[in-house]
């Protein structure tokens, strides 16, 4: 046990004496949160939205129906209860609800006019936008094809309301992702150059011979960055909270968990690339260029998963950033519980043991 202490306290001491470590652990993340704060907005497509008809009468169905026949929608779940909404909402999947009430369609023959509620997730502020603007689009287009056919001019007023970010704020949907993408890379980078730096500086050999078991050796140079990812965490967390004003619904205590297990499934992937990598260069490579890109791409940070091609969306199932983004917006905006983000949390723990398997199973090879 002495000996594994000894270890990590080396650790520690090679981050602690090198200043380029340091301003890429701490400096790097904290200039990222600051200027990274421009929101992009883009097309959509196969928006799982579900429907409240409390109607059911003619005119709400034939609304439905044209929503669907939409390449930008796909209706996935009936609600037959108005308590539901919230749930459904919580569980991520669907992006918005339309809801009609008892008397839709007879509202529309009598007073000329009638409205259709539209709820809309918000934590991502131009999806909610892009959402709002073409289910308002698709009502105008039928309120113009029934208004050919009669003299009165019938209207559906739509009425909006967006749930968990009302204001449309884009911090709210990059302070997430920036999180996500930050303890990704510096995580994963950082721990990716620990074990080719010691073959670099020729004391791999001394690691080789030592008492020191293989699982001892990954776990060893996983606990410093494991500490200083969560200070990190921790850093993000308090400007997004104090400078940027996004709140934090849900528990403390499980936004820290979360991070801490999706900062160890970071520092595994990092120390698996390490294990394959001859020079810290080419782990330096692989890190920024195989890690960065998928990691922003195809975890629906910047880009909606829903609209990607088919391939793409299955790839972006391999990428723990997509599943960490749906935890950290479901905690942080929408206050819910584990039970809701619980798939997320098992994929998470799963990637990590793979990760930790894979590289010990490499350095036993080494071992050998």
């Amino acid at each position: 046990m002495k000996r594994f202490v000894g270890f990590i306290k080396k650790e520690f001491y090679h981050i602690f004496r090198d200043r380029r470590s340091l301003f890429i652990l701490f400096g790097m993340p904290v200039a990222q949160i600051l200027l990274f704060g421009f929101a992009i907005t883009n097309e959509i497509n196969n928006v799982d939205i579900a429907v409240l008809d409390q109607a059911k009468d003619a005119t709400s169905k034939e609304i439905i129906n044209k929503i669907a026949a939409s390449k930008h929608f796909s209706i996935i779940d009936i609600i037959e209860q108005e308590s539901s909404i919230e749930a459904i909402f919580k569980k991520g999947k669907v992006k918005a609800v339309l809801q009609f009430d008892n008397n839709f369609g007879s509202n529309l023959i009598k007073y000329q006019q009638t409205t259709v509620q539209i709820l809309i997730d918000a934590t991502d502020p131009n999806m909610a936008n892009t959402i709002n603007n073409y289910i308002t689009a698709i009502l105008k287009n039928y309120q113009s094809d029934i208004n050919d056919n009669v003299t009165l001019n019938y209207q559906i007023i739509p009425k909006s309301r967006m749930v968990y970010n009302a204001e449309l704020k884009s911090v709210y949907m990059f302070v997430p992702g920036v999180m996500t993408v930050i303890l990704m890379l510096v995580s994963a980078m950082m721990t990716s150059i620990s074990i080719t730096r010691e073959k670099e500086q020729g004391t791999m050999e001394i690691l080789l011979v030592s008492p020191l078991k293989p699982f001892q050796v990954i776990i060893g140079k996983v606990f410093p960055y494991i500490f200083l990812s969560v200070i990190n965490a921790l850093v993000i967390v308090l400007l997004s909270i104090f400078i940027f004003n996004v709140p934090v619904n849900g528990s403390f205590i499980l936004l820290g968990f979360e991070s801490v297990l999706f900062i160890i499934t970071s520092l595994a992937l990092g120390i698996l690339i390490s294990t394959i990598s001859a020079t810290q260069q080419t782990a330096m490579m692989i890190s920024l260029m195989g890690l960065m890109l998928p990691t922003i791409l195809l975890s629906g940070f910047i880009f909606p998963i829903s609209s990607m091609p088919l391939p793409l969306q299955v790839i972006s199932n391999i990428i723990p950033a997509k599943w960490f983004i749906i935890i950290v917006k479901g905690i942080m905006l929408k206050g819910v519980g584990i039970g809701f983000i619980l798939k997320e949390t098992l994929i998470l723990v799963v990637m990590t043991m793979v990760f930790i398997g894979i590289s010990v199973k490499k350095y036993k090879i080494r071992l050998e």
